[in-house]
């Protein structure tokens, strides 16, 4: 079964994403399927929402019955939503910076870093507008902009001088949301519609 294909690759692939992106990145096969990708971020999002339905259960927040199935549900498919949103802002960027624009290879290159999906989510329900919320925030972002830097340069086949400078771009961007307060992540607005479903 294919799912179980992809879940068992996780911890595996996740590992060789954090130690060598370098290497893993270059080595992304192109096989004309999505199925694994779409699974990959699916799963990531399944395992967001039980983390964020677990820190509930031992917070304060008690969600309904209605509220967990929804963000069991929900997640999933945001994540998925996700994948392909950002495939598309890599392919924009990779024009930018003189790489190529492979749709596939743009989809399976984020897919690979979905792993921070359920991070992202854990952060923003532990400690959602708090300094440290935004400290922590600030590492998890600049982790994913180093990521970023990965699939643009070894992935995509951007100019190196193009990526950097854009990565520098955005580094600016979010140091300025971050800032400014507002309630922003890679993976979508830190509010309860998001992390905890319908609530």
């Amino acid at each position: 079964m294919k799912i179980l294909k992809v879940l068992r690759s996780i911890p595996a692939r996740a590992w060789t994403v954090i130690t060598k992106p370098e290497r893993f990145f270059k080595k992304i096969i192109l096989d004309g399927s999505l199925e694994e990708s779409m699974i990959k971020a699916a799963l990531y999002g399944f395992f967001g929402a039980i983390a964020v339905l677990l820190i509930d259960a031992l917070g304060a927040y008690s969600p309904s019955v209605a509220s967990v199935v929804a963000t069991l549900i929900l997640h999933p498919v945001f994540a998925v939503a996700v994948l392909f949103v950002f495939a598309g802002l890599l392919m924009l960027f990779s024009e930018i910076t003189g790489g190529n624009r492979d749709w596939e290879m743009a989809v399976k290159g984020v897919s690979s870093i979905f792993f921070m999906y359920p991070v992202i989510l854990i952060l923003g329900a532990l400690a959602p507008g708090s300094p440290l919320g935004r400290i922590l925030g600030l590492v998890a972002d600049a982790y994913i902009l180093f990521l970023l830097y990965n699939i643009a340069y070894h992935c995509m086949g951007g100019k190196r001088w193009a990526v950097l400078a854009c990565v520098g771009v955005a580094a600016a961007s979010l140091i300025a949301i971050h800032s400014g307060g507002y309630g922003v992540s890679w993976m979508g607005f830190n509010s309860p519609a998001v992390v905890h479903g319908c609530a």
